[in-house]
Parts: C-alpha cells; structure tokens; sequence
C-alpha cells in the first residue's frame, strides 16, 4: 500500500493526494484537475508521488467517462515524459510497466476517436510522452496549440518564433502580427517532403494521414521541415531546434 505521507509533490509531503483523487473520482470537476496537475506535474517537473499516482491514473484512463478519461492520458503523458527528471522514484518505467503498458492501449484507442484536431494533438503527445520518446512527449502540442516554437538560432542564438499559424508559416526574429508581418525579420519556412520524412517526423506524419487528420499532418511536414534565422541567414532543421533543450 502507498504512504502517501513518505512521498512528496510540487508542495512538499504527498498525504494529500488520496483525498483529492477521491474527489476527483466523485466530483468530475475540471478545477480539481488543474489543483492536481499543480501537484504532480508543476509546470513540467514530477515527483515521486507524479508516478505513485500512475495506477489510479491507469484506472480513470479507463472509465467511459471520456472527458475524464482524456484528462488522465494527459496527465499520465506529462508525469511519464519526466522520468529522466530527478525525482527520487527510481526506476519508474520498470515498476510501473503494467500500468504503462494500459496506459499506451487506452491512449491509442482515444486518438482514433478524438473529438477535434486540439483534442488529437494533445493525446498525441501523451502518446509520445507514455512510450518515453525524448522531447516530443513534452513540445508537440504546446507548440502545435499555440501555433509557434521559440527556439534559439544555431548560428547567432538570436531569439526566434517558428511560425505555424493559419495566416503563414515563417520565422520570425521579433514580435510578429499576422497577418501584417514584416518581410524584413521574417523567412518563410520550408516544409518536408511528405516522402522524405523519416523517424518520429515520418511515423507521426503517416499516423496523423492513417486517422484522418489531414491538417494535422500537413502542420507537422512543417514542423519537421527547414528554416532560416532572419538575422543571419543561418539554415537549421526545425526538429533539431524544438528539441535541443530537451535532450542531453
């Protein structure tokens, strides 16, 4: 049985934990949800009780309320995406392997039948998150919702917006107002090649085409294509920058 009390969250000892997960299960509020992820994943960082809460995370994946299904994938896709954190649970991935082996079932069948593009990317990254692909489990959707990356330039480092957004697809080295956008600090991006992509660009791209969502997989050939900083003219993959902060 897990002493809640021994493990810790974002706020110190983790005996609150049960109590808020029992409300959660009772109340179904949303609010509830957001003091949780607060608790066990703030603002990107885990903690030993983040994966204690794995096997309840598991369960609520699973019940056939959707909405609070699809929020515990998210949660459980955020927790998983930091094991290589330092949070003194050990090694995570071997103790919870039945847990995370459900987890990875229940997510895939929710993105089959996601309820909207938003919906999809978001489950898409607890995708990539679950199953421990570096970096992707933790940049996907922000940037993807939000319609831009920043990254730094790998030539100057200057500050750069990567652009991915309904009224174009640039970079940008300043703030930018679309669709106004000033040709003199902006390039525009250049997308991969649906039959050049390769790795997790080419298997996120197909498996995006393979549930129907054209749009998104049109998004990601320019998410995994090529740039330009326009300071100084330096060509970069776009992939290779979204990441870099991510990865050892």
């Amino acid at each position: 049985m897990t002493d809640w009390q021994e493990l810790s969250h974002a706020y110190g000892p983790a005996g609150d934990v049960p109590a808020l997960l029992a409300r959660i299960d009772a109340e179904r509020d949303p609010e509830l949800w957001s003091e949780l992820w607060s608790a066990l994943c703030h603002q990107g960082s885990v903690y030993s009780a983040s994966f204690a809460a794995l096997p309840w995370l598991a369960d609520t994946a699973a019940v056939d309320d959707r909405e609070q299904a699809v929020q515990a994938l998210y949660l459980a896709g955020a927790v998983l995406a930091g094991t290589g954190q330092a949070h003194g649970a050990g090694d995570v991935r071997a103790r919870y392997a039945s847990e995370i082996a459900t987890l990875l079932t229940l997510v895939n069948r929710h993105l089959r039948t996601a309820t909207g593009g938003s919906e999809y990317i978001d489950l898409l990254e607890s995708m990539l998150g679950i199953e421990g692909v570096p970096g992707w489990g933790e940049e996907l959707a922000w940037g993807l919702g939000n319609e831009e990356y920043e990254i730094a330039c790998p030539g100057c480092e200057s500050d750069l917006f990567v652009v991915l957004a309904e009224g174009g697809f640039f970079t940008s080295s300043g703030e930018y107002s679309l669709p106004d956008t000033d040709a003199a600090t902006t390039r525009p991006l250049r997308p991969a090649a649906p039959a050049a992509l390769d790795g997790i660009g080419r298997r996120l791209h197909d498996l995006a085409l393979s549930d129907g969502r054209s749009e998104v997989a049109h998004l990601l050939t320019y998410v995994f294509g090529a740039a330009t900083c326009p300071d100084c003219d330096t060509d970069f993959a776009v992939p290779d920058r979204i990441v870099s902060d991510l990865l050892p």
